[in-house]
């Protein structure tokens, strides 16, 4: 048995190419492929098949994955028990609950990611000293330990428990081994310190350092946009889609059009942020973020004047996709109010998330009393006042802009006051405040109904378990 996973020259070559998202190819040279380790080759297959269906989000080509899945997993069942069959076994439900997930088929997704925590704790207890189960057990740890409190008498009846921590330290030790899983795990790492952590600039810092040694990496690239975009550097996002653009060849990565038109709003160039909109809807296949471009485009027309054309955008947006990702729920929730945001305070929100807080801040300063005629106006300012002071480090400024913001929400359902006690938390853990970072953690989830709860709650449940360990 290989206890560490070394594929051969040309498997680990197929690899590359997946984690290149060069799908076609890796196909191609899969389908020639004469003799290699069986479960070697099952597992890269098997991940090829899931990254093919997370870029594209193809319910239909995932109907056809799903039977494949089914298939393997039979026949590894019917083998003898080994690590590697108990890993492979893991690995494919996580893969196929990763893919249910992103469809939105949620029951069948808890299903198939707890036969994998089963299948991933019977192999760790029978065989400690087997590397690349690290892989399935860290990720699993990473996703059970940031279920929203909310769930989590849901995953104790499934009989699943984890820790964001745990799954962390366990990524790291397979990323520090000799075994061809150590990128995956450098990816999946950097991933989680984003998306799970909130540490963006920590996670493109690093995707930045993996790109230095494979600066054609097409999943680096879409990761280290993704990430820069989270840390509001939208600059230097747009370069790397300039260098992603150059890189045509593999999987069609249609999600870039949409970050590449939030990148352009956010800086202010209203009509190529629509045009990139308009490139993103026509080729994305999936109903996901259809609502947030509409209303993104009717939002561009909007401030550039042209009133006619964004209600006609808005229109669109209230009949088009599902509001199941954060920002088509958003994007519902001001559809619902029917009237026309602030446009000052919409600039300044957009200038800020994209880093250009010179821009932003002159906005604010030009924002008058008599520009904030309702409630919603006035705390949303106050609220944007502590986003701006926050990433500009003027932290006891954003402290008082939070508080104040929390005190002017009340029990209304806007989301304005969950992230300012977010916000609060991070700034207490980093200035050393645990007591304080952990009230605040507490009262961000104490929240009930509002746009952008579920990215909220998983934020604050982990930094909960961070604070835990």
């Amino acid at each position: 048995m290989d206890s560490v996973w070394q594929f051969d020259p040309l498997l680990e070559r197929i690899y590359k190419l997946v984690l290149n998202l060069q799908t076609e190819q890796a196909y191609t040279e899969l389908a020639k492929l004469k003799s290699t380790n069986e479960f070697h080759q099952m597992y890269v297959e098997s991940l090829l098949e899931t990254v093919d269906v997370l870029i594209q989000e193809d319910e239909k080509h995932f109907d056809k994955i799903n039977e494949k899945f089914k298939q393997r997993i039979d026949k590894i069942s019917k083998l003898p028990e080994s690590a590697e069959t108990l890993f492979i076994k893991a690995e494919l439900n996580l893969q196929r609950g990763f893919n249910l997930l992103n469809l939105s088929q949620e029951l069948n997704a808890v299903l198939a990611i707890r036969q994998a925590y089963q299948t991933t704790q019977e192999c760790i207890k029978k065989y400690p000293s087997f590397i690349p189960i690290k892989k399935t057990y860290g990720v699993i740890q990473v996703m059970v330990g940031a279920v929203p409190d909310k769930y989590q008498w849901f995953m104790s009846l499934l009989g699943m428990k984890g820790s964001v921590k745990v799954g962390q330290k366990q990524l790291e030790e397979l990323r520090l081994s000799k075994s061809s899983l150590s990128q995956e795990a450098t990816i999946l790492l950097f991933t989680i310190k984003g998306f799970i952590n909130q540490q963006f600039a920590d996670a493109a810092k690093g995707f930045q350092e993996c790109l230095q040694k494979d600066p054609d990496n097409r999943l680096l690239l879409f990761l280290g946009i993704n990430m820069l975009m989270k840390d509001s550097q939208s600059e230097e996002a747009l370069k790397l889609i300039n260098v992603l653009d150059g890189k045509p060849h593999g999987l069609p990565m249609d999600y870039i059009e949409y970050l590449r038109a939030e990148a352009l709003l956010e800086r202010g160039d209203y009509l190529p942020a629509i045009q990139a909109y308009q490139k993103f809807l026509k080729n994305f296949k999936s109903q996901s973020y259809r609502k947030d471009s509409h209303y993104k485009i009717g939002l561009c027309y909007f401030l550039l004047g042209n009133q006619e054309s964004a209600r006609k955008y808005f229109e669109i947006a209230k009949k088009t996709g599902k509001a199941t990702a954060d920002p088509d729920k958003y994007a519902a929730a001001m559809l619902e109010e029917r009237i026309f945001p602030n446009p000052k305070i919409l600039k300044a929100r957009f200038y800020t998330d994209g880093g250009y807080y010179k821009e932003a801040k002159e906005m604010l300063k030009s924002i008058l009393p008599t520009d904030l005629p309702t409630a919603k106006d006035a705390t949303e300012f106050y609220y944007r006042k502590g986003r701006l002071a926050h990433k500009t480090q003027d932290l006891a400024a954003a402290k008082l802009f939070y508080l104040q913001t929390i005190d002017m929400t009340g029990s209304q359902p806007w989301y304005f006051a969950p992230n300012a006690a977010l916000q609060l938390g991070y700034i207490s853990q980093t200035q050393g405040d645990l007591a304080s970072a952990k009230k605040y953690f507490e009262k961000a989830l104490s929240y009930k109904r509002y746009e952008y709860k579920n990215g909220i709650d998983t934020k604050a449940k982990s930094a909960l378990d961070q604070l835990k360990k």
